[in-house]
């Protein structure tokens, strides 16, 4: 897969999860074995010890540290970072994560409408998430007019997923593998338009759902350049999580892996634990020191904290916290080094 000037020998790219699932041991790892590793800069600071009096400079201050020792890892690899796009001072981490070296920006959870000037004049490539033609039009439409340029790579998150979702609850109650199919088609079609426009060609990366190598040959056989993978890399001895984190994937049985409604609006996909029956038993955290996480996000109509519930989660405080994850955590059996997934990886592709 090649984006631009970046040649990527394996077409995997490692999702970028938070909070502190993929930092710079995972994203370096993957990108040493020829996939694009990413950094989340989802409350990425939560480690550093000023963050409760200063979230907001400790994660900015946390991309530079993480990326750092993510490129070290990587010895020429290809590294980049995942922004939501509902993030508070999303300007501020994308300039942040530009200056540090990322080599690709993904940006989701929102219109990234702002991207292309906030990355403009650096070799950082900026690849914005959507889930259906019409949000891939919105966009494209929206950088071709304001900024004379196109993404660099579209990355398609299907309902299959993990963590918070661009589809209602309602889509992903009904939704169709057949049908959906019709959307990675047409979003397909839209990057060649825009390659054609602009005399390069835009990849198109497939995510949701991709487990293992048959499931990306699946993937690669409507036509797109590549494969994004969460959930597979959470159970690897790199992966950024604690222990008792990665353990919950691998008890978990599908029928613990459910929807739930999400404190900022959005479903997500979750591990059912203790902690979800709390919510959906009504109870509610009545008080908590805001870490300015989201743009959108009002205190007061909220059952509890995102931040809390995914830091408690990553530290291994599982019954206090949300464990997202993808539709095929469930088929997590056993501890794996990131070597040994790549190398499956690579193997299946190069059967094609």
């Amino acid at each position: 897969m090649v984006i631009r000037d970046l040649k990527v020998p394996v077409p995997v790219i490692q999702g970028g999860m938070g909070v502190g699932v993929s930092l710079s041991n995972l994203a370096g790892n993957v990108a040493k074995c020829g996939g694009i590793g990413i950094i989340s800069t989802a409350q990425i600071g939560y480690q550093e010890p000023e963050f409760d009096a200063d979230p907001i400079g400790s994660n900015l201050k946390a991309i530079v540290k993480q990326m750092k020792r993510a490129k070290e890892i990587a010895r020429g690899g290809i590294v980049g970072v995942n922004i939501m796009a509902a993030t508070k001072k999303y300007e501020e981490y994308v300039r942040a994560a530009v200056k540090a070296g990322a080599d690709l920006i993904i940006s989701g959870a929102g219109l990234p409408a702002l991207l292309p000037a906030l990355a403009a004049q650096s070799r950082t490539k900026i690849a914005p998430i959507v889930s259906s033609v019409k949000s891939a039009s919105v966009i494209c439409k929206l950088w071709d007019r304001k900024f004379k340029r196109c993404p660099d790579l579209i990355v398609i998150e299907g309902p299959k997923a993990g963590g918070h979702l661009g589809f209602s609850l309602e889509e992903l109650e009904h939704f169709q593998e057949e049908s959906y199919e019709s959307e990675i088609t047409g979003i397909l079609k839209l990057a060649k338009e825009y390659s054609e426009k602009y005399q390069y060609h835009i990849p198109v990366v497939f995510a949701g759902g991709i487990y293992d190598g048959k499931d990306m040959r699946e993937a690669l056989k409507l036509g797109v350049d590549g494969v994004q993978v969460g959930t597979r890399f959470v159970t690897t001895w790199e992966c950024d999580a604690s222990q008792a984190y990665k353990q919950a994937y691998l008890d978990a049985g599908k029928e613990d892996i459910q929807i739930v409604k999400s404190p900022v609006g959005m479903p997500g996909r979750a591990i059912f634990n203790e902690f979800i029956k709390k919510t959906q038993r009504g109870e509610k955290k009545e008080h908590w020191k805001c870490r300015q996480c989201l743009e959108k996000c009002n205190q007061k109509d909220i059952p509890y904290c995102i931040t809390d519930a995914l830091v408690s989660a990553v530290k291994g405080h599982l019954d206090q916290g949300l464990i997202f994850c993808g539709a095929n955590a469930w088929r997590s059996k056993k501890m794996e080094h990131v070597s040994e997934i790549m190398e499956e990886f690579k193997e299946e592709f190069e059967k094609m």
